[in-house]
């Protein structure tokens, strides 16, 4: 999850254009019908599950729809507002999907908490009205029967350490009702984790930190490193005994965001057995994009910073104009299925192709590449990957292959583990010195 609030002025064109012009604009093509791969990749993909990452559809749903995201019809929505829908799931040739269950780090934690638990019972609801569309999975098993029967493999991630409360009680309940990752942190560094995103307190993971790692480990639950530091990634790739995930990351030597892994980094991921999901956020994609969307942000500051600052405050009008100008001379990078398709290559390269997967992060960002605006835009990754020579067996563990793996590994690790009781320390018993105790 990026941002919940949608600007996508160049989408809006090319919808308009498409009504003017007749055309229905309901989705982009999913895939050019002409790609002499195309039969190629609908065979490989019915024997092997399209698998992302992250999408944040629940989230967009409960901040978009409020209380009809309960009974609202999910068949098709509006593509300018959301990214995903069960059409548009169906022409991607989506096979399974992690729901996020993303709620703000700045909410209070006991409130993070019940929007937590909100947003993983409106997945369930989901998938009890489209009972046809989607099944609850929550082994690699799972997902592979799923997939058999026709359905799109439903599986929950929880986006940040902080949703838990400092409380391995409230992370048993989230495995108890079907969790099957946790994002150690999101934006905003936590007590025991540090966030890639704000200033570092703790040089990576507490030891309260790495009794969750450890915890997740033996309830089953996937360790997810998108959002962390590096520190946190190495402290964390060290801790686990089994594969780790980013579910929604990038290649850092292609764009110095700190939410991207290093090349460093993907050589343990490597060793770890784990899979980095790549990201379609163009900021995370293109280094150009990055620096634009930074500067941008502090020419808006520069004209109009409320509620003192700002060389045009309180006068809208010259605020607008001279931010019109600076756009004018500085339009937006492109990003393209393209520069997606180099990040998949590059971590394939470094780590190797067992350690690479897709972790779009749909209806979590406010822009998105070019050709890639909804759910329906997974086939023409897998055919640009196809024409650059990559194999029926890469583009089968690109799509699902390694994150099932994956899943299978960490499955093994906690029946291995069903013995060892459960974590009950506090925060402050492991971290501060102070007296332990069961939460």
């Amino acid at each position: 999850m990026a941002a919940m609030i949608h600007v996508r002025p160049s989408r809006v064109a090319a919808l308009l254009a498409l009504l003017l012009a007749g055309a229905s604009a309901a989705v982009a093509a999913p895939a050019d019908p002409a790609d002499p791969n195309l039969p190629r990749l609908r065979k490989l993909l019915a024997q092997t599950p399209l698998i992302d990452g992250h999408n944040d559809w629940p989230g967009v749903l409960a901040a978009r729809a409020g209380d009809a995201r309960w009974t609202m019809d999910l068949r098709r929505l509006d593509p300018v507002a959301y990214d995903t829908d069960i059409e548009r799931l169906r022409l991607g040739m989506v096979g399974g999907q992690f729901w996020s269950v993303y709620v703000s780090a700045d909410l209070p934690p006991v409130e993070q908490v019940r929007r937590t638990l909100d947003q993983i019972d409106l997945v369930k609801s989901i998938v009890a009205r489209y009972p046809e569309t989607f099944a609850l999975a929550h082994s690699a098993a799972d997902v592979r029967a799923a997939h058999k029967a026709g359905r799109i493999a439903s599986l929950i991630g929880v986006e940040g350490g902080g949703q838990i409360d400092e409380s391995f009680s409230v992370l048993r309940t989230y495995a108890a009702l079907g969790v099957r990752y946790l994002t150690l942190t999101h934006s905003k560094t936590t007590a025991w984790a540090d966030s890639a995103t704000d200033n570092p307190r703790h040089d990576g993971l507490t030891p309260f930190g790495v009794a969750v790692v450890r915890e997740l480990n033996r309830l089953g639950m996937l360790v997810d490193l998108a959002h962390v530091s590096e520190a946190t990634m190495l402290d964390a790739l060290a801790a686990s005994k089994a594969p780790v995930i980013f579910s929604h990351s990038s290649a850092r030597a292609l764009c110095d965001h700190p939410r991207n892994v290093s090349d460093a980094v993907l050589r343990k991921v490597a060793e770890n057995g784990g899979v980095v999901m790549v990201a379609f956020a163009p900021n995370y994609i293109s280094e150009a994009r990055r620096v634009w969307g930074v500067e941008q942000g502090a020419q808006r500051a520069l004209y109009n910073q409320p509620p003192l600052n700002g060389l045009y405050i309180g006068q809208p009008e010259r605020a607008k104009a001279a931010m019109d100008a600076w756009l004018a001379e500085h339009p937006e990078p492109a990003v393209t299925v393209q520069m997606v398709a180099d990040h998949i290559e590059h971590i394939a390269r470094v780590a190797g192709p067992d350690h690479v997967g897709l972790g779009g992060d749909y209806d979590g960002l406010p822009t998105l590449p070019e050709g890639m605006e909804g759910v329906e835009s997974y086939p023409p990754l897998l055919l640009e990957l196809m024409k650059r020579g990559w194999s029926d067996t890469d583009i089968a563990k690109l799509a699902g292959g390694n994150v099932l793996r994956v899943m299978a590994q960490a499955e093994t690790v906690a029946a291995r583990m069903a013995s060892e009781p459960p974590a009950t320390f506090t925060v402050q018993a492991l971290d501060g010195g102070g007296t332990a105790g069961a939460r």
